[in-house]
C-alpha cells in the first residue's frame, strides 16, 4: 500500500493522465458500441414459461406482449368515435413485430371508456424501442379536445420509464454541504465527489460494454451510480480525513498522504472487497439476471475502489496542505501538530457507551425490532402500472380500465393447453366453463384454438387487480385444483401464465434461494473479517448486526411502498415489493454494513494491538471513527434518498432502503450496539485458537502509523 500511495504520490501527473486516458477510451468504446440492456429472465420448468412455450409455439404471432391502447371520451359515447378509431388501427396493424390488433372493446359499465390490445410478435424486452414508438405514434394521432388516448402494459410503459434520476443533483448538492462542514475546505470537499464521480464516468462506460455479453437489467446505470456514489465518496472521505489528521499532527505532504492510504486505505480494500463479496454471492442463485446486476455493480465498486487507492492519493498530493481550512493551517503554524487523541463530543459519548452497555445495547435492540415489524407482511411480487406516478400515460390507461372493466382487466391470466385429440379440446372447453363460475373470475373469454389444433388459449380475467393477493390465490387454484380436475381422465397438459403468473413463479423461485444466499454471503464475511482482526466473535457480531440491519431495511421499504406510508411524497403508489429486490438489497446492505464494521473495528484494533487494553481500544476506536462514520452516513443518506425522487419505483425502493439502512446502521448499530458488545464481551473481542490462528492466513487490516 505505501508503494502504491508514494508512487500516486510521486507521479501524480502521470496518474491523473492515466485516469482520464481510462474515462475517455471507457465511453469512447462504449458510445460506439451502444447499450443492450434487457431486463430479460428465464425461469426454465416453471408452469409459466411452458405457458410462454406453448403459446410461441400456437399462436406465435401473439406470443409476445400483449398492451392497451385505451380511449375516453369526454363527450359522450365512445361508440362515436369507432368510425374514427379502427382505420388507425388497421395501420397499426401492419407496423414491424405487431401481432395483432383487438377489435374496440366498449365497457358496458361506463360507456365513455374502451380499449384495443395490441398484441406484438416479442415480449416487450426484446422489441426495439422505435417499433413501440411508431405504434404510440400512430395512436396518437386521434387524441382531440373530446378524445382521450393513454396507454398501458410493458412495451409502451418501458417508453416513459425515467432513463436517470432527477433527484441525484439534489443529493449530490446535499453531499457537499455535509463534506463542508465536516472538513471547513472547499478543497477537501471537492476531493471526495471528483473522485466519486470520476469512477461512476468510467464505470457507466463500462456496464454499457458488459451489457453486450451478458444480461444486465435496464436500471442497472442508475442502481450503479446509486451504489458507486454512495461508495466512492465514503471511501474517498475516509481517506481524506485521516490525511487531514496526518497533516495536523505535524507530517509532511507526502508522509500524511502514504499513512492515510496505508492504515485507512488497507480498510477501503478490505471493505471494497467485502462489498465485492456479498455482491458476486448473487452468483451462486443461477439466475442470469442477477448474475448480471451483480456484475456490474461489483465492476462500479471495483473501479470506485481504485480511484481511492489511486487517483485520490494524486489528487492529494496537487492539493497540499489546501485539504486543510485556513483556521487549520493557521493554527498548526502557530500552535504546532495536535495530539493523537481524539478530545470533545465523540469522545464523551464513548465514555458514556463504556458505561452503560446492557441498557444501551437492550434500547437499540428494541428500536430495530419496532422498525422492522412490518417486513412480516412482506407481499413478493412485481408491481404493475397502478404504482406509476399519477398523471403519466400507464397510470391513467390503468385506471380507466379498471373502472370501465374492473381491476383484473389490467393483468389477464393466459391458460395454455397442449392438443392432441379431440378430447383435450373438450377438456379446454370444460375447464372454461368450470372457470366462469370460479368466485374470483370476473369473466372468461371463449376458447381460442389455433390452425393446426395444437394448442388452445384461455384467457381468464380476475376480479382482483393484478398485484392483489387474490389474483395469486386464483393463479395458485386453477393450477392445484381447477386444472387437476379437469385434467383427471385425460391428462392434458394444461398451464397458467401471462405477467402474474411469472411474476409469481420468479418470486418463488427466488424465496426459496434467499437462504442458501444469505448462508454463502455471511460465511464470506464472516472469513474475511477474521482474516482481519484475529477474531471469532467480531465476525459473529458483524453477522448478527448486518440480519438486523437488513431486518429494519425491509420494514422501512414496506411501510413506504406497500402500506403507503409516505408514499406520496416520493410519487409512488402502494402495491408488492418487487421480487428480486430482498436478493440484490441483502447484497448490497451486508457489503456497506461491512464498510461501517471494518471502518470502525480496525481502528479499535489498531488501538488493541498498540495498548492490549480493550476499554481503551474501544473508546479511542469510537472517539476517532465517530465523526467521520456519521458524516459518510449523512452523505450515503443524501445520495440514496435522493434517488428516491426518479420517479421509478424499482429505484425508488432500494433508495429508502438503502437509505434507511444507513440511517439504522450509522446511528443505532455502530454508534450504539457493536461499541456495547464489544465493551460487555471484553477481551473475548479478540480471541482465537492458536490451531485457527495459524491456518488463518495473516494480513492485516490497519498498519501502523510508521513510514
Amino acid at each position: 500500500m505505501k508503494s502504491l500511495a508514494r508512487f500516486s504520490v510521486r507521479r501524480r501527473w502521470l496518474v491523473l493522465v492515466i485516469w482520464i486516458v481510462l474515462i475517455v477510451g471507457v465511453n469512447a468504446a462504449a458510445q460506439l458500441a451502444g447499450t443492450a440492456y434487457s431486463n430479460s429472465f428465464s425461469l426454465p420448468g416453471t408452469n409459466s414459461i411452458h405457458a410462454l412455450q406453448l403459446l410461441e409455439k400456437g399462436f406465435h404471432q401473439q406470443s409476445g406482449d400483449s398492451d392497451q391502447i385505451v380511449f375516453h371520451s369526454s363527450s359522450g359515447q365512445l361508440s362515436s368515435d369507432v368510425g374514427t378509431i379502427t382505420p388507425v388501427m388497421d395501420q397499426i396493424k401492419t407496423l414491424a413485430n405487431v401481432g395483432s390488433v383487438s377489435p374496440i372493446s366498449i365497457s358496458s359499465i361506463d360507456s365513455t371508456i374502451g380499449y384495443v390490445t395490441v398484441t406484438f410478435s416479442k415480449q416487450a424486452n426484446l422489441l426495439a424501442t422505435a417499433q413501440v414508438k411508431a405504434v404510440v405514434t400512430a395512436a396518437s394521432k386521434l387524441r382531440s379536445s373530446t378524445l382521450h388516448v393513454n396507454f398501458g402494459g410493458n412495451a409502451f410503459g418501458q417508453l416513459s420509464a425515467p432513463k436517470g434520476s432527477p433527484g441525484e443533483g439534489v443529493g449530490l448538492l446535499l453531499t457537499a454541504v455535509v463534506l463542508f462542514l465536516a472538513f471547513g475546505s472547499l478543497w477537501a470537499m471537492l476531493l471526495p465527489l471528483g473522485v466519486a464521480l470520476f469512477a461512476i464516468g468510467i464505470a457507466s462506460g463500462a456496464t454499457t460494454l458488459l451489457s453486450h455479453g451478458l444480461s444486465i437489467a435496464q436500471f442497472a446505470p442508475i442502481l450503479g451510480s446509486l451504489i458507486g456514489l454512495g461508495v466512492g465518496i465514503d471511501y474517498a472521505l475516509f481517506i481524506v480525513t485521516r490525511s487531514r489528521q496526518n497533516l495536523r499532527q505535524g507530517m509532511s505532504v507526502e508522509d500524511s498522504i502514504v499513512t492515510a492510504v496505508n492504515t485507512s486505505g488497507r480498510a477501503v480494500l478490505f471493505a471494497g472487497a467485502t462489498v465485492c463479496v456479498a455482491l458476486l454471492g448473487m452468483l451462486v442463485l443461477g439466475f442470469s439476471f442477477l448474475d448480471g446486476l451483480g456484475i456490474a455493480a461489483s465492476v462500479t465498486v471495483l473501479i470506485t475502489m481504485l480511484a481511492s487507492l489511486s487517483l485520490l492519493p494524486s489528487l492529494l498530493g496537487f492539493q497540499k496542505n489546501r485539504v486543510l481550512s485556513r483556521r487549520e493551517r493557521r493554527r498548526l503554524a502557530s500552535d504546532g501538530p495536535e495530539p493523537a487523541v481524539v478530545e470533545g463530543g465523540w469522545q464523551r459519548w464513548a465514555v458514556f457507551v463504556g458505561r452503560h452497555p446492557r441498557s444501551l445495547s437492550l434500547g437499540a435492540i428494541v428500536a430495530i425490532i419496532l422498525i422492522a415489524l412490518p417486513v412480516f407482511s412482506l407481499n413478493l411480487g412485481i408491481s404493475d402500472q397502478g404504482s406509476d406516478p399519477s398523471g403519466s400515460t400507464t397510470r391513467i390507461a390503468y385506471d380507466q380500465l379498471a373502472k370501465g372493466f374492473g381491476p383484473g382487466s389490467n393483468g389477464p391470466l393466459l391458460v395454455v393447453g397442449d392438443l392432441h385429440s379431440a378430447s383435450d379440446v373438450a377438456t379446454m372447453n370444460s375447464l372454461a366453463t368450470t372457470l366462469r363460475t370460479a368466485p374470483d373470475v370476473a369473466f372468461v373469454l371463449p376458447v381460442k384454438v389455433n390452425a393446426t389444433t395444437t394448442v388452445a388459449l384461455i384467457t381468464v380475467v380476475p376480479k382482483s387487480s393484478p398485484q392483489s393477493r387474490s389474483t395469486t390465490t386464483l393463479i395458485d387454484a386453477i393450477r392445484n385444483d381447477y386444472v387437476p380436475a379437469a385434467t383427471s381422465s385425460t391428462h392434458t397438459a394444461i398451464y397458467v401464465g401471462g405477467s402474474r403468473a411469472l411474476s409469481d413463479d420468479f418470486a418463488n423461485i427466488l424465496d426459496s434461494k434467499i437462504p442458501l444466499f444469505l448462508v454463502v454471503i455471511v460465511l464470506l464475511g464472516c472469513l474475511l473479517l477474521m482474516v482481519a482482526f484475529r477474531s471469532i466473535l467480531i465476525p459473529l457480531v458483524a453477522a448478527l448486526m448486518n440480519l438486523l440491519a437488513v431486518g429494519a431495511s425491509f420494514g422501512v421499504v414496506v411501510a413506504v411502498f406497500q402500506w403507503g406510508w409516505g408514499g406520496s411524497l416520493i410519487g409512488s403508489g402502494s402495491g408488492p415489493i418487487e421480487s428480486y429486490l430482498p436478493i440484490i438489497m441483502i447484497a448490497i446492505l451486508f457489503g456497506l454494513s461491512m464498510d461501517y464494521q471494518v471502518f470502525l473495528v480496525s481502528r479499535m484494533h489498531e488501538e488493541w494491538v498498540n495498548t492490549g487494553d480493550n476499554e481503551t481500544a474501544i473508546i479511542h476506536g469510537q472517539a476517532n471513527t465517530g465523526r467521520v462514520i456519521t458524516a459518510a452516513a449523512l452523505i450515503m443518506i443524501c445520495v440514496f434518498f435522493s434517488f428516491a425522487f426518479g420517479g421509478q419505483r424499482i429505484i425508488a425502493e432500494f433508495g429508502i432502503g438503502l437509505g434507511g439502512a444507513v440511517l439504522i446502521d450509522a446511528f443505532i448499530l455502530r454508534t450504539v450496539l457493536v461499541p456495547s458488545m464489544m465493551h460487555f464481551l471484553g477481551k473475548a473481542n479478540w480471541w482465537m485458537p492458536k490451531w485457527l490462528d495459524r491456518i488463518v492466513p495473516h494480513l492485516a487490516v490497519e498498519a501502523g502509523n510508521e513510514n
